[in-house]
């Protein structure tokens, strides 16, 4: 495989370094400051940024307004995105984005997608949609009914479930493969009949919610019932993911890198001293490796490419070097700054928080390492 990106996905990349060159990651108050959510919603006026952009059409095609660029140029500018700590639901917007237009309703699809890439539409799914593998560990369940579905359960840890217009809930019909469900958060101003949201609170102070559905009816098109389109949106998601720690990390290895140059002791910037250095430069080679790791389960999923293993072992060694990587450089960096790193007026702690929110929805290490077990098992190589 060649990991040389194209003239569109670089042109992708300087536009959102100039974006994203004007937020500040203490922006926001932290978690640390604050009982509850940091915010009542994202950032509107960064998302409006994006959409003149033209960021949030880059995965849409050409007939939708769009660059028809694919996951990998997605995965660069999340990893713009999260060097800043941007606080916009462009991951799941995206992604649910890419799953309408592969597997929806060509209706659906028309209604939706030129109003996403223009931004005045917000999409949002389930944080658990990123590690969920087994279709009977969903919690709502979907129905058909005349000429229509049902929906029943609850759906946890859906960020910004009160300000997005759809939410893409995941459903199991009993028998066969998942369902995706768009529903809509709210009709004509009121409260979408059915459904109603409980207040949660993420790690890093985003606003959450529990999303309860009572008896809630969508119409048909409104649910994509394709074959492959949950794991095409959890497999979205969960890369994506991995490109916000890779990008999260990078933003804190260099503000580590500028404080121990200018930091000194005995006379000399701590930088010098051998055993920061070899702190450093081995959260450098975890950022090397979240790096290689992720372009390759981007690029496995970018093109459906074939190989020794199916795409899920590509992805879950992403997954491991994300999860334990972007873990790794936070505590390093906390480490190198001594007290300084925990002083609430410094952003190193509001990066800690983010990081720590990422590791929990990517999942421990140990059980992507079993499922990676289980795909060698069942696909031995050599």
């Amino acid at each position: 495989m060649d990991f040389t990106f194209t003239e569109e996905q670089q042109a992708a990349v300087e536009a959102a370094k100039a974006v994203f060159s004007g937020v500040a990651p203490d922006g926001v108050p932290s978690p640390a400051l604050s009982a509850g959510a940091v915010a009542e919603d994202f950032d509107r006026a960064l998302w409006g940024k994006l959409a003149e952009a033209d960021l949030l059409s880059l995965v849409l095609d050409p007939e939708y307004g769009g660059a028809g660029l694919g996951p990998i140029a997605l995965c660069l500018v999340l990893r713009e995105a999260s060097r800043v700590l941007a606080r916009v639901p462009l991951l799941e917007t995206s992604a649910v984005a890419m799953t309408v237009q592969r597997y929806g309703d060509a209706e659906l699809s028309g209604e939706i997608l030129p109003a996403v890439g223009r931004g005045e539409l917000v999409l949002t799914v389930g944080a658990n949609g990123r590690t969920g593998h087994d279709p009977a560990e969903l919690a709502v369940t979907a129905r058909r009914e005349d000429d229509g579905w049902v929906l029943d359960g609850v759906q946890t840890g859906v960020p910004w479930a009160q300000t997005a217009d759809r939410v893409a809930v995941p459903a199991h019909t009993g028998a066969g493969h998942p369902v995706i469900a768009l529903v809509p958060r709210s009709a004509q101003g009121a409260d979408q009949p059915g459904i109603t949201l409980a207040e949660q609170f993420s790690t890093n102070g985003e606003r959450f919610a529990e999303v309860r559905l009572e008896s809630v009816r969508l119409a048909d098109r409104d649910v994509i019932d394709a074959d492959g389109a949950w794991e095409s949106l959890r497999d979205l998601l969960t890369t994506g993911t991995c490109a916000l720690a890779l990008g999260l990390g990078e933003g804190v290895l260099t503000m580590t890198s500028a404080y121990t140059s200018k930091r000194e002791q005995f006379g000399f910037p701590v930088a010098t001293f051998q055993s920061v250095a070899v702190q450093a430069a081995d959260r450098y080679i975890d950022l090397r490796a979240m790096e290689v790791t992720l372009w390759q389960a981007a690029w496995r999923i970018s093109t459906g490419a074939s190989g020794a293993l199916p795409a899920a072992g590509d992805i879950a060694v992403a997954k491991i070097w994300a999860s334990e990587g972007v873990r790794r450089v936070v505590q390093t960096a906390q480490h190198l700054h001594g007290g300084f790193g925990a002083d609430t007026d410094y952003p190193l702690h509001r990066y800690h928080a983010w990081a720590k929110q990422l590791e929990l929805s990517l999942g421990p290490a140990a059980a992507h390492e079993e499922a990676l077990g289980d795909l060698l098992a069942a696909h031995p190589l050599g």
